[in-house]
C-alpha cells in the first residue's frame, strides 16, 4: 500500500503537472510582468540546441530568382507580331472590278464553246464597229478554237501577217519620200491585194489546220506560203521596176547630196524590213513543215481528206445534182421526140 497517497482526499502528489519547481515559482512570483510578444520559448535552452540561424543578423536580402529570363525586346519580333494594314477601298474596288472582268470574260468564253455545237458563233474578224456598214466576215479566237500546245506558233504567223502589211504600207511612204511613182503605184496595188489576199490564202488556210488537223489545209498552206517567201525575197533585193525598195533601190539612191543619204538611210531601212519578213516566212515554213512531219501525216491523207470535203460540200453536191437532172430531163427529151 505505499504506492498509494495516506490521504485520498488530499491534493495528489503522482503526476501532478503544477508541483514542478519552475512552475510553483513563476506562480509565487506575482510582481512579474510577462508579455506574450516578449516570451521566447529557446531562452532556457543550450547555446548548441537553438534552431541555425535563429537570432542572427541577416545581411542578405531575399530576393526570389526567376526559373527562366524573358526574352529581349526586339524590333524585328514587334513587326512580326504587328497586324497587316487594311485593304484601303480603292484597292478594294480594284480587285472586284478585275474579278468582275474575268468573271464576264469566262461567261462569255462558255457561252461561244456552248453554241459551237450548233455552229451559230459570231463573226468577229475584222474587228470593225457595229456602226461600220461592213461586217466581220470571220470568226477568229485562238484560245477558243487551236489547241494549248499549237496557240504559240498560230499568234506568231498573224503577228507576220500584221508585219507584212505594215511593211507594205511602208513601202508606199517611202515611194512617196524618193518621189518615185512606179513604187507609190505598183506599192498601192501590192498594199490593196496582198493583205487582204494573204490573209485568206495562206493564214487562214493555217487556223483551220491547226484548228481540225487537216492535212489539206496544211497542204494549202505550204504551197501559197512559200510562194509568199519568194514575192518577199524578190521585194527585199529590190528588182529596179518591181515597185518595191529593196537592196538595190537603196544602193541606188545614195549619192553626194546630204538629202540622198537621208532618202537611202529611209531606203534601206525598209529593204531591211522585207528582208526580215522573208526570213520570218522561211523560219516558220520551215519549224511548222517539221511539226506536220512528226505526226505521221502524208499528201496520200491530204488527197483523202479533200476528196471526203469535197463530196461533203453541199454546193458540189447540189451542182452535182442539177446537172444529173438537167442530163436526165435531156435524155428524156430525146427519147419523146424521135427524129423521123
Amino acid at each position: 500500500m505505499s504506492g498509494f497517497d495516506d490521504n485520498p482526499f488530499g491534493e495528489p502528489t503522482i503526476d501532478n503537472p503544477f508541483a514542478d519547481p519552475s512552475v510553483q515559482q513563476v506562480a509565487r512570483n506575482t510582481n512579474a510582468q510577462i508579455n506574450v510578444n516578449d516570451y521566447n520559448p529557446f531562452d532556457n535552452q543550450p547555446q548548441n540546441t537553438r534552431p541555425m540561424g535563429y537570432n542572427q543578423p541577416n545581411t542578405t536580402p531575399a530576393i526570389m530568382q526567376p526559373t527562366q529570363e524573358p526574352p529581349a525586346y526586339t524590333k524585328s519580333g514587334q513587326q512580326i507580331h504587328e497586324p497587316k494594314p487594311a485593304l484601303n477601298t480603292e484597292e478594294l474596288q480594284r480587285r472586284q472590278e478585275e474579278l468582275e472582268r474575268k468573271e464576264e470574260e469566262l461567261a462569255r468564253r462558255e457561252e461561244e464553246m456552248r453554241q459551237s455545237s450548233y455552229n451559230v458563233r459570231r463573226n468577229n474578224w475584222p474587228p470593225l464597229p457595229e456602226q461600220c456598214c461592213f461586217q466581220p466576215c470571220f470568226y477568229q479566237d485562238i484560245q477558243v478554237d487551236i489547241p494549248l500546245e499549237f496557240q504559240k506558233i498560230v499568234r506568231y504567223l498573224y503577228y507576220l501577217w500584221i508585219f507584212h502589211g505594215i511593211i507594205m504600207l511602208v513601202n508606199v511612204l517611202g515611194g512617196i519620200v524618193l518621189l518615185d511613182f512606179m513604187i507609190i503605184g505598183l506599192g498601192i496595188l501590192y498594199m490593196v491585194l496582198f493583205t487582204p489576199f494573204s490573209y485568206l490564202c495562206w493564214f487562214r488556210p493555217a487556223y483551220k489546220a491547226f484548228r481540225s488537223d487537216s492535212s489539206f489545209n496544211f497542204m494549202v498552206f505550204f504551197f501559197i506560203f512559200f510562194f509568199q517567201f519568194v514575192v518577199t525575197l524578190i521585194q527585199a533585193i529590190g528588182i529596179p521596176g518591181s515597185g518595191t525598195i529593196g537592196i538595190f533601190t537603196a544602193i541606188k539612191t545614195f549619192n553626194n547630196e546630204a538629202w540622198s543619204i537621208i532618202k537611202g538611210i529611209l531606203a534601206l531601212i525598209i529593204a531591211a524590213g522585207f528582208g526580215c519578213a522573208a526570213a520570218a516566212d522561211l523560219f516558220l515554213i520551215t519549224k511548222i513543215h517539221r511539226m506536220y512531219r512528226s505526226t505521221g501525216a502524208s499528201l496520200a491523207k491530204a488527197q483523202q481528206e479533200f476528196t471526203t470535203e469535197f463530196l461533203r460540200n453541199q454546193h458540189v453536191r447540189n451542182a452535182a445534182s442539177n446537172v444529173a437532172a438537167a442530163a436526165v430531163q435531156s435524155q428524156f427529151s430525146q427519147n419523146t421526140n424521135p427524129r423521123y
